[in-house]
């Protein structure tokens, strides 16, 4: 496990505030964390540096551009080898409609997030990612049928 930066109060209303919104331009986060700019800059460059912030990024609506479909989905390997969980994470890796994958136990051995525009498209994404994928025994889906909570903030 990696280490833990050490993080003041300062650290945490900055981080509270840029994953509320980080269009703020750096004089306006100054001002709504209650330091100067130079401070403010410095640790927020600071911050990304020791890796705590990963990256800046704009939520976009699935919805709005198209992919409207929301899956859930549980893939268990048949082998289970370090080797064969990689090379099936690197697969992941390469599929932009997969927007989160982990690892977990007990149960499947993974748990994917997908983002797709429909039933065709998840289609699609399951005969590239499992079904011709032939170390995956099981896949087993959950379709959102209504989201009513997303957030991206982690509480600090």
């Amino acid at each position: 496990m990696s280490e833990q930066p050490s993080l003041d109060d300062l650290d945490r209303r900055i981080l509270n505030v840029l994953q509320a919104d980080a269009s703020h331009t750096n004089t306006e986060l100054a001002e709504l964390v209650h330091v100067s700019p130079p401070t403010c800059l410095r640790r927020v460059k600071q911050l990304t540096d020791n890796g705590v912030i990963e990256r800046q990024v704009a939520i976009v609506a699935p919805d709005k551009v198209g992919a409207g479909l929301s899956a859930i989905v549980e893939i268990t390997l048949d082998v289970q080898a370090a080797e064969r969980m990689e090379e099936f994470e690197r697969l992941v890796a390469t599929e932009a409609a997969a927007l989160q994958c982990y690892r977990v136990t007990p149960g499947p051995d993974f748990v994917l997030v997908v983002q797709v525009a429909d039933m065709p498209a998840y289609h699609a994404l399951a005969h590239r990612l499992f079904t011709a994928h032939a170390n995956v025994r099981n896949v087993k889906a959950y379709f959102s049928t209504h989201r009513s909570k997303f957030d991206t903030r982690i509480a600090v």
